[in-house]
């Protein structure tokens, strides 16, 4: 049969409507602030083969990685192994995953007895052991320092969590019972999708759904097929850097080539560093993750995200690179730092095949701070958050100032809640002034967050970037500014390198000072804008114009 235009819309914004459902479930039975507040969470379901057909709209590192989770745990659990209630959970970044502590919770959905679907999300859990607290040490060197490493297990069944598997998951974490009921959020939010499949499916029926969603792949594809060729046939190269691995090792190069063939487009890496000693390698689902947003980006935001948008484009990276790493490399920053660096290299690229298309460079860094250690009633703790920063300006806009930018889209945690929750004091949140590249358009302001230890023993990770090198303005816009870090003990400030760990104690002050965005035009331009719109306004009189800016009108 042939599914009608009317039916099709009404599933597909359905299978939508699971995800987001989840999705809510998820931050509101998580148990950490991380999930709770943060949000630093995503949802989506797939069909039968594995492939996604909805997502709610949340972390882009997250659900371009996802569906790589997805078939490791099809090949490790064959369909027939599988039961209605289990839940297959994994972290390891060498199969499906992106760092170890994102864990990825995948169920399958049976309707009267024939696998329908799979629920799945992905959640990042605040501290899953290691070397350090919160688990993103910016001096790790190899995988096992940065927490327990999970292949795909059976966490679930028939809705029952495994308690062998739990308690082997709490033994290697400093905050169990967050790690517990942060798991039974997941749990719960699968089952909220599975049940709502299964309604879909009741209502339509399952020929009908399995035809609606090869339908609504089939028409991603196309329209993204259509999008990329609108864009310029050819080759497009763009290269940057990750500063430093901190490990000593610096200016490692992420490269890119785009070459766009009609309605098609072939992304390729060979020309990236090996992978590095630090904690700084990407694994290819982090890769392609950052890739498929960026050509999103590029595109028509309107076009169903789901596996059929995905068709048309071709990722190759060296095995052994920095954004295709091998066991056993640390790689908790590829996902957070270097993810951001291949979007900033796409971007760049495209600039040059139709720059009215892209942005300037955002702060290109999620800033990561980790802090933890035992509070002062002698309970262990671990806190984890990004920072937001300046996004890149465009053709037509200013950027925002002191959002979370492409990778991530979580929100920050309201000073409220980390008080209350954590040792911690925030002593000051503010935009920081200028910090935006100066164009036509500006780039976005920076921010600036100090964060006052209230525990007598708290050990401080951070994990950055665009400390040297500021982000980059496009179509003649200025850089934005550069980030910096600080450590206030005992009165002196002293400025910190943007991967390091130190132990603090109550009353020392870590200051987190972001970037800007980039600027996107000349900033003349923004100038003479602003003189003819005064003069429109009747705000300006041509004599003062001439004699104040030496502008004249013609």
């Amino acid at each position: 049969m042939t599914i009608d235009p009317i039916t099709l819309e009404v599933i597909r914004n359905g299978l939508v409507a699971v995800a987001e459902e989840m999705n809510a479930n998820l931050i509101r039975t998580g148990y950490s602030p991380n999930i709770k507040e943060r949000q630093d969470c995503s949802c989506a379901v797939f069909d039968a083969s594995g492939d996604m057909v909805s997502q709610a709209e949340n972390i882009p590192v997250h659900l371009g990685a996802m569906p790589f989770s997805v078939a490791a745990a099809i090949d490790e659990f064959p369909i027939e192994t599988l039961a209605p209630g289990d839940g297959i959970l994994l972290n390891d970044p060498f199969r499906g995953g992106a760092h170890l502590p994102d864990l990825t919770l995948i169920t399958p959905i049976f309707v009267e007895g024939t696998l329908t679907a799979f629920a799945a999300n992905r959640a990042h859990h605040a501290d899953v052991g290691g070397s350090r607290a919160g688990s993103v040490a910016a001096d790790s060197s190899e995988i096992y320092q940065e927490g327990i490493r999970i292949p795909p297990v059976r966490l679930l069944e028939k809705d029952r969590l495994v308690e062998d598997v739990v308690a082997m998951i709490l033994a290697n974490t400093r905050a169990p019972d967050e790690r517990r009921g942060d798991l039974r959020a997941q749990a719960a939010a699968n089952r909220t999708g599975r049940r709502r499949v299964e309604e879909l499916v009741t209502r339509h029926g399952a020929d009908t759904i399995r035809e609606a969603t090869e339908a609504v792949k089939t028409y991603s594809e196309r329209r993204m097929r259509s999008e990329i060729a609108g864009i310029p046939d050819g080759t497009y190269e763009f290269s940057d850097v990750i500063e430093d691995d901190g490990r000593g090792n610096t200016d490692l190069t992420i490269a890119v080539e785009v070459r766009i063939d009609g309605e098609t487009v072939a992304v390729d890496f060979e020309g990236c560093d090996a992978q590095t000693e630090g904690a700084v390698n990407a694994v290819f689902a982090v890769t392609a993750s950052a890739t498929y947003y960026a050509l999103r980006c590029l595109t028509d935001p309107e076009i169903p995200p789901n596996a059929g948008c995905y068709r048309p484009i071709d990722i190759s990276a060296p095995s052994g690179s920095i954004v295709h790493a091998e066991p056993p490399a640390a790689v908790v920053g590829g996902n957070l730092e270097t993810s951001q660096r291949i979007v900033d290299v796409i971007l760049g690229a495209f600039a040059g095949a139709d720059p009215d298309r892209t942005v300037a460079a955002s702060q290109g860094t999620m800033n990561n701070v980790t802090l933890g250690g035992v509070d002062n009633a002698g309970q262990e703790y671990a806190f984890y958050e990004t920072q937001a920063g300046g996004y890149g300006a465009s053709g037509g806009q200013d950027g925002m100032d002191g959002v979370q930018v492409h990778m991530t889209n979580t929100r920050n945690t309201p000073i409220e809640v980390l008080e209350t929750a954590y040792p911690l004091r925030v002593r000051r949140y503010s935009y920081r002034p200028d910090s935006g590249g100066a164009g036509e358009f500006r780039g976005g302001l920076g921010l600036r967050r100090d964060i006052e230890v209230q525990g007598e023993t708290t050990t401080c990770s951070l994990l950055a970037e665009r400390r040297r090198r500021a982000p980059f303005g496009i179509a003649g816009g200025g850089p934005g500014e550069r980030g910096e870090d600080y450590i206030n003990q005992e009165g002196d400030w002293e400025r910190i390198e943007a991967k390091s760990t130190h132990q603090l104690t109550t009353g020392d002050v870590l200051s987190v000072r972001t970037p800007g965005g980039g600027g996107f035009g000349d900033p003349d331009d923004r100038a003479l804008a602003a003189i003819d719109r005064d003069l429109r306004e009747g705000k300006l009189t041509q004599e003062a114009a001439a004699e104040t800016y030496g502008y004249r009108v013609e």
